[in-house]
C-alpha cells in the first residue's frame, strides 16, 4: 500500500526557513520522480518543485514564484523527498502536499500524503 507522510510545516515569521519532509512507502521510491504541490486558501493546487528519479539524471524544476529560494532533494536510501523552503514570505502560506504517480501494474496512480500546514506571519 502506497504511503506519502509529510512533516516539517508550522509557523514562521516572514524571511525564516523550514523543511518539509516526506516519507514515502510501499513502492519503488528511487523509481520514481517526486513532486510537492500546495494548496492556499481559495486558490488551485500548484506544482512547486519536482525531482526526477536517479536513473533519469535526478532533474529538478521549480514554480517560478519559489525559484533561487526552494530546494528538492531526495534521500533514496531513507525513501524521503525534502523541501528546503528559505525567504519564506506570507504568499508562501498554505497546505503543502508530496506527490507521486506510480505506476500499478495496470494503471498510473496519482498518490498524496495528508498534507501538512506552512504559515508564513509575523
Amino acid at each position: 500500500q502506497v504511503q506519502l507522510v509529510e512533516s516539517g510545516g508550522g509557523l514562521v515569521q516572514p524571511g525564516g526557513s523550514l523543511r518539509l519532509s516526506c516519507a514515502a512507502s510501499g513502492f519503488m521510491f528511487s523509481s520514481y520522480a517526486m513532486r510537492w504541490y500546495r494548496q492556499a486558501p481559495g486558490k488551485e493546487r500548484e506544482l512547486v518543485a519536482s525531482i526526477n528519479s536517479v536513473a533519469r539524471g535526478g532533474t529538478t524544476n521549480y514554480a517560478d514564484s519559489v525559484k533561487g529560494r526552494f530546494t528538492i532533494s531526495r534521500d533514496d536510501a531513507k525513501n524521503t523527498v525534502y523541501l528546503q523552503m528559505n525567504s519564506l514570505a506570507p504568499d508562501d502560506t498554505a497546505v503543502y502536499y508530496c506527490n507521486s504517480k506510480v505506476w500499478t501494474a495496470t494503471r498510473w496512480v496519482d498518490y498524496w500524503g495528508q498534507g501538512t500546514q506552512v504559515t508564513v506571519s509575523s
